[in-house]
Parts: C-alpha cells; structure tokens; sequence
C-alpha cells in the first residue's frame, strides 16, 4: 500500500482547534461569550488591534464544489437590508469593547462579496471604519467573482484601503467549469488582474482547486500556464472537499468523475512543480506565494499565522466574525453565528450578538490548538515536560509512531519537524495531536480526505 493511500483519510482542514463538530455540545451563553471578548480585547487591541470577517452569502448562481454558506438570488434588494443588519451587528460588538477597536485585518468572504454593489460596499466598510482605529499596517482583503467584478468595484474598495483581492479562479479547463457550474473565461480574469493592478493593489491572490470532477494532468497544467501568464503574487491550491451528504449540489456528478488516491495527489505534485518552476514558494498548507509577498515573509519570519480565515501574515487573539455563520475566535473561545438569512435578521432586530453554537476552550484545548497551530504555519512544534501533562504528550507520540516509521516525521521526546517531503500529510500529523478526535472517531462522515 503506498503512503498515499494509506493516510487518505477522512480529517479537518484545521482552521481551529477543536474543530466545529467537536464542540461543546452546550454553546457558551451570551454572557460567557461577551466576557470572553471583553477579556481577549483588553489583552491585545491596544498592541495588536483586532481582525474582522464579514460574511456576504449572496451569489447569482450555484458553483456546485462550493462548501461555503450562500444564499443564490438574482435579486440585488436583498442587499440594503443585510448590510443593515452588519452594522447593527457591529454596534453590538462596539457595546462590549466599550472603547474603539484597532482594525489591523479585515477581509470580505462569501458567497460573492462582488454580488453587493460598489455604493453599497463603501456603506458597509465606512460604517465600520467610522467607528473604530484603522492600524497603518492593516490588511484589507476581499474575494471576488471575475465575472462580476467591475472596475467601479476595484476603484472603490481600493479608495477605502484595500490592497488585496483573491479571485475565485478553480480551473479553467471549459469541461471542469461545466461541470462545476463556475463558467469564467481567461480573458474575464485578466481583465481583472490587469485592472488591479493598473489601480494599484499590491497583492492578488488566486484559489485553485485539484481533484475536482472531470480534471486530469493535462487540464491541470493547461490552468497552471495560464495562472503563470498572470502571475498573481498569492496562489491558494486547494484539494476538493467532497461532501454531497452537507452540500446536495455536489450530487450532480458522483465519485466516479473524481480523481482519487494517487491520481489525485499526482495533480498537486504537478502543480507545485510548476508553481516552483516559475518562483513560487509553499507556504504552510496548500497555499504558494512569490518571494514579494508578505506571505513568504512572515513565513520566513516565523510570523506566519492561521484562523479562520486561513492563513495570514498578521497575528490578532481576537477575530470578530459578522454575518451569518461567520465563526468568531477571542482565542479563548469560539462562536458561530446562526445560518440562515431571516434567522440572522431576527436576533439582531432582538438586539442579540446572532450566535448559535460555540466552545470554550480549556487547558488542554489551549495546549493542543498551540502545538496543531506551530505545525501548520511552522512545521514543527516543541513541548516542555514541566509545563505540559506529560500523559496527554505520550497519547499523541504513540499515535505518532508509525509516521515516523514512514518517514514524514523527526521525532525526539521534545521536539516534532515535519520532513518536507510530508507536507501533503500535514492533516494527519495534525490529527495525530487531536485529542478530541482520536477520543471520540466520528462515526459518520463529517469530514473531507486529507490527501
């Protein structure tokens, strides 16, 4: 059995510790929730600011890969009264910091933060800016749709201090986009990198995706060269999250039409070879960027951080997640807003911060998301016998064992370095410290493949 196929496994993608399906089944109450905020921006808003998600679900049309929470409308008037309800949920956050926040990162997710018009954007960032300290090194971010993504959206967000945008590119194979549902022609995303620029942004970022349906090795180094012609200064390369029994609209094509085991891993290995061929780094998990780059940067630093948002070269504690479903992060506790749209609009007309769900981390939590976060930004993580439970170590080395027999691993009875030919199994190492996981196995899917 090769490696490949020995640890394709079902596993989280480790944006937190624990992972959402793994937490309390009792959420924190309102009041646990706001002191935890309260704590965590005490602590660090003076010296690190804050960072802020806001989730915008809307979208034209389904892309069927998509895992994301969407709304699909074609129906803009849906757009006043949602931004509305941001910053009524912002004015809530603004009660319990008591004084106002540095921003040092915000960034635009979605659904299709492109969908919102250019006049309705600017209403949305001023109403939170005019409330709050923007830092002089913040990191403003937005994703966007190539296909509705208009200069008058470029211009105006880059008046309101954003320098970064990450474009939703997947493969531009026609019969893969098909299948997908996402039908963007090369030239609709040149148009936008072209304009970008010409603008002034300073770092674009492209996500891809291997393993989709219908993809093979030409198609993948058809999109590569593509990529290359346009070389964005950030590339994401995500592997294909298959999860039809969470999204039905990954239904229209079966597992028959995916790339598996080595096949599938064969595209990412293309992928990297080309991506090095013309200057990229690998950067943490999946994600490649130039030397240029302040991604490469705070890797090379050893400043590289992650969250929710992925991987970041600015380190916050506290992350104010606005919008359904977005998930909020004071480092000491999670939350996660309500999904659906009226259910949103509901709470906050209440007056309520709109979650549904959390986790309050303890001790063990905080060991154990302190060494899962070294792995995945810095490939290795160290742990001290005097301070940490030794019993909760010996758990995890044990399960470590076997990788070190394969090689993925150095391994001494204080220290952990991932060998770099292990990066595609940096979700199993990461598992192995999972002591929340490795206690209780799912007994369903819940999880994609790791590999």
């Amino acid at each position: 059995m090769s490696l490949i196929q020995k640890y394709n496994v079902a596993g989280p993608r480790y944006t937190s510790y624990p992972t959402v399906p793994y937490w309390n089944e009792i959420p924190p109450t309102i009041n646990q929730w706001t002191a935890s905020i309260k704590q965590s921006f005490i602590e660090t808003n003076a010296t690190d600011g804050i960072s802020i998600y806001i989730h915008l679900p809307f979208c034209e049309s389904l892309c069927t890969y998509c895992g994301c929470n969407t709304r699909i409308t074609v129906n803009h008037a849906v757009e006043t009264p949602y931004i509305t309800a941001l910053l009524k949920e912002w004015d809530l956050y603004l009660e319990v910091f008591g004084e106002k926040p540095k921003i040092k990162e915000l960034h635009l997710g979605g659904g299709t933060p492109t969908f919102f018009s250019p006049i309705h954007l600017k209403q949305l960032i001023e109403g939170i800016t005019s409330k709050a300290v923007v830092c002089d090194d913040a990191e403003f971010s937005f994703e966007a749709h190539p296909n509705n993504t208009s200069n008058a959206h470029l211009e105006t967000l880059y008046q309101l201090g954003f320098r970064r945008l990450s474009l939703g590119i997947q493969d531009f194979d026609p019969k893969v986009q098909a299948i997908v549902n996402r039908i963007q022609p090369f030239e609709s995303v040149e148009r936008v990198v072209d304009a970008a620029r010409k603008i002034g942004y300073t770092s674009i970022n492209f996500d891809l995706i291997y393993g989709l349906p219908l993809q093979t090795r030409n198609s993948v180094v058809d999109t590569i060269n593509k990529v290359n012609l346009l070389k964005p200064d950030r590339i994401a390369f995500y592997s294909y999250a298959h999860i039809p029994w969470v999204k039905p609209g990954q239904r229209k094509f079966t597992e028959n039409d995916l790339p598996v085991d080595e096949e599938k891993r064969a595209l990412y290995e293309i992928g990297k070879d080309l991506f090095s061929q013309n200057g990229y780094v690998e950067i943490g998990m999946d994600h490649f960027s130039l030397k240029s780059d302040s991604l490469f940067k705070a890797a090379e630093n050893g400043k590289l951080h992650r969250n929710f948002m992925g991987y970041t070269h600015s380190y916050t504690q506290l992350m104010i997640g606005l919008g359904v479903s977005s998930i909020s992060d004071t480092w000491y506790a999670y939350a996660q807003n309500v999904k659906k749209v009226e259910e949103y609009y509901a709470l906050i007309d209440k007056g309520q911060i709109p979650i549904f769900k959390g986790h309050l981390l303890n001790e063990e939590d905080l060991i154990v998301r302190k060494h899962i976060l070294n792995i995945m930004c810095k490939f290795q993580t160290s742990w001290d016998k005097p301070t940490e439970k030794l019993a909760w170590i010996n758990e995890a080395l044990n399960r470590l064992i076997e990788m070190e027999k394969d090689q993925l691993i150095e391994l001494t009875h204080l220290h952990l370095k991932v060998k770099d030919s292990a990066r595609p199994f940096i979700r199993n190492i990461c598992m192995a410290f999972d002591a929340k996981l490795s206690r209780n196995a799912p007994l369903t899917s819940i999880f994609s493949s790791t590999v």
